[in-house]
């Protein structure tokens, strides 16, 4: 099979530091009330099940022998009533761990997704969505419990173990030390499987990560798969990703589970020493009620440290989702606000590129070659050339999605750098070559221009650019729903309502990139109509394949190797036969069969 994005385990750049567990603190500060009520109701809870096996030996070695059944009745009904605040304990607290725990997930997906948009194209255009889907969702699902159960678990279970310590040794000292003897063996053990369980399972999370960008490229192209009968290739990807996934993940687990039975086999055989030590110990001032007793504390005192073992394997799966979370939130940004920016005052709409180099990777290709132009108010601007000419990465400089390498760009004097990019990006109507639609109604896809827009303005819009009639056409109209990416509409139809979105903007400046290109001829001369009106008193700038759409453009711009090669209106390049001539003559004949 060949190798492709989603099958290339992803490389950690930094390495896992407890800093990391600190730096979540913020998650956890701002549930420090609830945290502190959960763990006062586990004192509660673990206070309550210690006094069970100290009741049964005052049972056993006073009130039975000693025939005081008042005593014995008083016993059992403490005894019951330990029982009764166990359960009325933990019933809330497992209540409020839940809350506590989908509060902090939450804020951290929040956080997570409130960065994701702050990052460049270029972070999404090289890897697959899926690997960045993965995080959001299931490694902030897995660190959850860790965060609100776990934290305050292993306070419990600490606390636990010197409350068990203490009663121990006051009990009996000797047994008390039989008891500890095990702990060395079991340190030993954690710390011979300790960098083998955090690379297993990071292996887990690099290979769910592959399974997961592969699932997500397959539904995205599953009409891709069904035309060319990719089926059954697609299934052997799909098998091989699952195996891989599912042997790291029986290797990271067959790691994590060496602790949970060494636990069980260390307490057991320290146990077996208890009863043999206190069997000898019998007329030695041992009775029965205290091996009994001290028997129960013993299985209580290997409980936390079987818990705590869960818990350092908890972190240890913690560590390779929370590694990858972080690396995706210190992912910075490439294009961001300089200090001391400020926000643009509401523009005419001039444009001016001086002197503009730029390159999509420092040190690599020239996309934009020293280019210069100006664009005044209300002028429209085509765009024309060959495929990978600069055309589309001259819109988007103007947007600020990309840093130049050199030169400036200006608008209405002011250098894009200068200010903020929300105060930017607010005034220009941006439809660019990917047209996207999201799920839910047609109303509320073109009131993303503009979301407090009225019904009556929506409506409008969509009249300007011909989108009005399709609309109506529809079962429900405008409140009509449309599934992702809008896969129950036309290339067409689509376009149009992200048209009407751009429109409904009111934007000082326009960007239409492949605007018309999925418009039929009929649509297309209608829509020219609207958008006579439309680009009026707007700097529009517009690129274009079929070139006669852009013919009534105020400016026509050539550009090929990242240069404009010629620049004027539709008559005077026309007129100069050259290269503009060439592909218009070129596109004419091909379209009507006839010479110009």
């Amino acid at each position: 099979m060949a190798r492709n994005k989603y099958d290339i385990d992803e490389q950690l750049e930094t390495q896992f530091n407890f800093g990391y567990l600190k730096r979540i603190s913020k998650y956890i500060r701002p549930y420090n009330k609830k945290m502190l009520l959960t763990l006062v109701l586990m004192i509660l809870t673990t206070t309550a099940s210690l006094l069970g096996p100290y009741l049964i030996k005052d049972a056993l070695d006073n009130r039975i022998p000693n025939k005081d059944v008042k005593g014995l009745i008083m016993v059992s009904v403490i005894f019951v009533a330990t029982l009764a605040v166990i359960a009325i304990c933990s019933r809330n607290r497992i209540f409020l761990i839940n809350d506590i725990g989908q509060s902090m997930m939450r804020d951290i997906r929040r956080d997570l997704f409130c960065h994701l948009q702050t990052l460049p194209f270029s972070y999404y255009d090289s890897r697959p969505h899926g690997k960045i889907y993965v995080r959001v969702i299931n490694y902030v699902n897995s660190i959850g419990n860790l965060l609100s159960n776990g934290l305050v678990q292993v306070v419990i279970d600490l606390l636990s173990l010197v409350f068990i310590i203490v009663i121990m040794i006051s009990i009996d000292a000797r047994l008390a030390l039989i008891s500890f003897a095990g702990l060395p063996v079991l340190l030993l053990t954690v710390f011979l499987i300790k960098n083998k369980q955090r690379k297993a399972w990071q292996d887990v999370s690099a290979k769910q990560s592959n399974l997961n960008a592969y699932i997500h490229e397959g539904i995205n192209g599953v009409k891709v798969t069904q035309a060319y009968v990719r089926e059954d290739f697609n299934l052997d990807i799909l098998k091989e990703l699952g195996n891989k996934y599912r042997n790291s993940w029986m290797t990271a687990v067959n790691t994590s589970f060496v602790l949970g039975p060494s636990v069980d086999i260390i307490s057991t055989f320290v146990t077996s020493l208890i009863y043999t030590a206190g069997v000898s110990w019998l007329k030695g001032g041992v009775s029965l009620g205290v091996l009994i007793a001290f028997t129960s504390y013993t299985a209580r005192f290997w409980g936390p440290i079987n818990n705590l073992s869960n818990f350092y394997n908890q972190i240890v799966t913690a560590m390779a989702y929370l590694e990858r979370i972080f690396e995706t939130m210190d992912e910075k940004p490439e294009v961001t606000d300089k200090p001391g920016a400020y926000e643009m005052p509401e523009i005419t709409g001039r444009v001016e590129f001086r002197n503009v180099n730029f390159s999509y990777e420092k040190g690599g290709r020239k996309i934009l070659d020293n280019v210069s132009f100006i664009a005044e108010p209300g002028q429209s601007i085509a765009l024309v050339g060959p495929t990978g000419a600069g055309k589309t990465t001259i819109v988007n400089l103007i947007s600020r999605f990309y840093n130049i390498d050199s030169g400036e760009i200006l608008i209405d004097g002011i250098n894009i750098e200068d200010v903020t990019l929300k105060s930017l990006r607010k005034q220009m109507g941006i439809m660019l070559q990917d047209t996207f639609i999201f799920s839910g109604t047609i109303i509320d896809n073109i009131r993303y221009g503009k979301l407090d827009a009225t019904d009556e303005e929506v409506i409008e819009a969509a009249k300007a650019v011909m989108a009005h009639d399709f609309i109506m056409e529809l079962k429900d109209g405008y409140h009509a729903e449309v599934s992702e990416r809008g896969a129950t509409l036309s290339a067409g139809q689509r376009q149009l309502i992200s048209f009407a979105r751009t429109l409904l903007a009111n934007p000082k400046i326009l960007i239409l990139d492949e605007a018309t290109s999925s418009i039929d001829t009929k649509t297309e001369l209608a829509l020219q109509k609207g958008l006579e009106r439309l680009l009026e008193g707007r700097t529009s700038f517009i690129i274009a394949h079929r070139l006669s759409t852009i013919k009534n453009a105020s400016k026509i711009m050539y550009i090929d190797n990242g240069k404009i090669v010629e620049e004027g209106t539709h008559e005077e390049l026309m007129a100069k036969k050259g290269a503009y001539w060439k592909l218009y003559t070129e596109q004419y004949k091909y379209l009507h069969g006839e010479s110009a």
